[in-house]
């Protein structure tokens, strides 16, 4: 692109003492070549950012690398009639931040196809408080919503609840009125679970340690899984008749080892969650509700979100991979 733009960015290299993450300044020059590009105001930090900014080559292949799968901010340059210079957007997951430089950048350059209008109602900060933790944990409340289960069905639980999936699954579904069950291990985090919206808080020993028995007594109605693992094969057989179990994580490993019983003598659904490739009608169709009857208030939003720049991201990026973090983290590009 000419009229390059030199900017700050937090990139990922390898060195002798291995993946190091380190604040430079790059120039719009080195971007893709792409519809549109973008000035970032607010990105956030995803489990798959943390990935790539260690070396994860299963996440992203070649370095020096700018990570960041979310990003929201101004259209600076466009190449279609779709969008317009000084228009707000959201992007989220595609390939952003995985091999495409991502939102960690104060620039970014990409295909229209993986951009939005900012939904009205919805500030750009508003937007990353979100980010695509918050749309995964829409589309799995929306799957459980469409498996028929109502406030009034029961209790819905949510695992690895101070993860940002999993706070901001507990915060919207109080929103939408459900009665909510935080899972957790990190017991000097109750007080921040129920004031996000849970109205129970239990240690994870109480859902996975209840032996082998293919069929438990039901617990709850339906339930946002962010684990995976064992922690999945215990929600799914403590989940009640016609119950919904939606998950997403895989923390505790890849493979599901469960029973037969919780699908055919209860009519369990066990439902997958990937807002990575979501199709671009369902994201406008999420991000429409988030911005408006689905909007948690401003001070839940606060409450689970911790604001960052990008010079004080390398101790939080550590904390992600070592399981430390609490609620998600936001990181202003703005200023």
């Amino acid at each position: 692109m000419s009229n390059h733009i030199e900017y700050r960015a937090l990139v990922a290299e390898e060195s002798k003492r291995g993946f190091t993450q380190q604040v430079r300044i790059l120039s719009t020059a080195s971007l893709p070549e792409n519809d549109l590009l973008v000035r970032v105001h607010y990105s956030s930090l995803n489990y798959k950012d943390a990935l790539s900014a260690s070396g994860n080559r299963a996440v992203t292949k070649n370095y020096p690398f700018t990570p960041g799968i979310d990003a929201a901010g101004i259209i600076v340059k466009s190449g279609t009639d779709k969008f317009k210079e000084g228009d707000e957007v959201i992007v989220t997951s595609y390939d952003l931040g995985m091999n495409t430089p991502g939102g960690f950048g104060e620039y970014i350059s990409v295909p229209a196809e993986w951009t939005l209008h900012l939904p009205g109602n919805l500030t750009l900060k508003e937007s990353m408080m979100i980010g695509t933790s918050g749309l995964t944990a829409a589309i799995g409340i929306e799957k459980i919503m469409a498996g028929g289960i109502e406030p009034e069905s029961g209790k819905i639980l949510v695992t690895g609840a101070t993860g940002a999936v999993g706070s901001f699954a507990v915060a919207l579904l109080a929103r939408l009125n459900y009665d909510v069950v935080a899972a957790t291990g990190k017991t000097d985090r109750e007080e921040f679970l129920i004031k996000a919206g849970a109205s129970e808080v239990i240690h994870r020993d109480r859902v996975s340690d209840v032996g082998g028995s293919p069929l438990l007594s039901s617990s709850w109605a339906g339930a946002i899984d962010t684990v995976g693992g064992s922690m999945l094969d215990a929600v799914i057989r403590q989940t009640a008749h016609n119950g919904v179990v939606a998950c997403c994580g895989n923390v505790l490993g890849g493979e599901l080892n469960t029973s037969i019983y919780p699908f055919i003598l209860r009519g369990v659904s066990l439902m997958g969650i990937d807002s990575g490739i979501a199709l671009m009608q369902d994201r406008l169709r999420l991000w429409n509700k988030l911005a408006g009857p689905w909007k948690p208030e401003p001070e839940i939003l606060a409450h689970v979100c911790t604001e960052k720049g990008l010079d004080d991201m390398k101790p939080e990026i550590e904390k992600m991979l070592q399981g430390g973090q609490s609620g998600k983290i936001l990181v202003n590009l703005r200023d």
